[in-house]
């Protein structure tokens, strides 16, 4: 099976990270899936936005005090804008930022029939099993560390898999070939994240993740496709 390739905050090294013109310029670049990172509005719209503020200069904007119209007015886009500009076939990948954030991202995702392609990632383990008893269609994703993990490594996909956790997400460096088969064994997902440099792209490969996640959106693209064709 072909891996996800997420154009991480819609591909950093190409564009504005986050923007529509990133995500935009990702999906014609042949990316399957776009990752960012998600917060709530002071009007309660999920926003796609990493910081819990917004500079523009010398201007400083929480975005928890801020409606939507006048953070898109500083280039932060609402999810609804996203599945507007590329549609609702691609992977999205959204980092909770917040807790709140959940809720209104899944109502829009529902609203678009999108939940089947909608991959909701957090290091908080107990929000994503609140989620999972909330709504049985969403893809969710521990995001972590090795070290994080107090009850070893084929305990917790035990329990993932138990729980109705679809992936396990770890930086590249974590990850093994070894470490891939155990969480497969237990139908989980691996994801790899800040696979950049074309050595990192095939090493991920050739330990068999399901997902990368890279700023260079042609260097992964072209990577994946070489790779899946010559396998």
């Amino acid at each position: 099976m072909t891996p996800i390739t997420f154009a991480h905050r819609g591909g950093a090294a190409d564009r504005p990270e986050n923007t529509i013109a990133a995500f935009t310029h990702a999906a014609e670049r042949g990316a399957t899936g776009l990752e960012s990172d998600v917060r709530v509005s002071a009007d309660g719209e999920p926003v796609l936005v990493h910081d819990s503020t917004v500079r523009r200069g010398l201007r400083r904007t929480r975005v928890d005090r801020s409606d939507a119209a006048d953070l898109a007015d500083l280039a932060v886009p609402t999810l609804a804008d996203l599945y507007d500009a590329v549609g609702v076939d691609l992977h999205i990948s959204l980092d909770l930022k917040t807790a709140d954030a959940a809720g209104p991202t899944l109502a829009t995702a529902r609203a678009r029939e999108a939940t089947e392609r909608l991959w909701l990632c957090s290091p908080d383990l107990q929000l994503l099993l609140d989620l999972r008893a909330r709504d049985d269609a969403v893809r969710l994703v521990h995001s972590t560390t090795r070290a994080a993990v107090s009850d070893g490594l084929e305990a917790h996909a035990a329990r993932l898999a138990a729980e109705g956790v679809d992936a396990f997400n770890l930086h590249r460096t974590e990850w093994s070939q070894g470490l891939v088969v155990l969480f497969h064994r237990f139908d989980v997902k691996a994801f790899a994240w800040d696979v950049q440099e074309v050595r990192h792209l095939r090493a991920m490969l050739e330990c068999g993740v399901d997902a990368v996640y890279s700023d260079h959106v042609d260097r992964m693209v072209g990577v994946v496709a070489e790779f899946c064709s010559d396998a």
